[in-house]
């Protein structure tokens, strides 16, 4: 790819972060940390150690990340649970990482999908309410 569309891509990357809401930047990180996780998992399975460590690392990432944004006075026992939720996902991540085992990334995956289901279902719901109100 040239520099130009490296570019492009880039500033379209930018574009669409800036201008998401808060809701639509948790699905976001859901889908980079899934899609690390996938990429990881694969890694595992071909043996190419060094790319299964980058992505497993950037998924672990992404996931403190979304601990460090939970808000644990007013979120109560939601943020609690996500807390405990990510805290699983990051255990199995590193777990993996160490063991080589592709079965563990599966788990955490499966509870971000879940994960990020429930965040679309607020964005559709928070999209419908904006628009019985306009």
């Amino acid at each position: 790819m040239s520099k130009i569309g490296a570019r492009g891509i880039d500033e379209y990357r930018k574009q669409t972060v800036t201008s998401a809401s808060p809701v639509q930047l948790v699905i976001m990180l859901y889908d980079a940390a899934i899609r690390h996780c996938e990429i990881g998992k694969q890694a595992i399975i071909a043996e190419r150690y060094e790319i299964q460590n980058d992505h497993l690392t950037k998924a672990q990432r992404i996931i403190t990340e979304l601990m460090c944004s939970l808000d644990m006075e007013k979120g109560g026992e939601i943020s609690q649970n996500l807390l405990g939720l990510y805290t699983y996902c990051n255990n199995q991540l590193v777990a993996a990482n160490i063991d080589d085992n592709p079965d563990l990334v599966d788990g955490a995956v499966s509870v971000l999908i879940e994960l990020r289901e429930a965040w679309r279902q607020i964005a559709a719901s928070t999209s419908e309410e904006e628009e019985r109100a306009a």
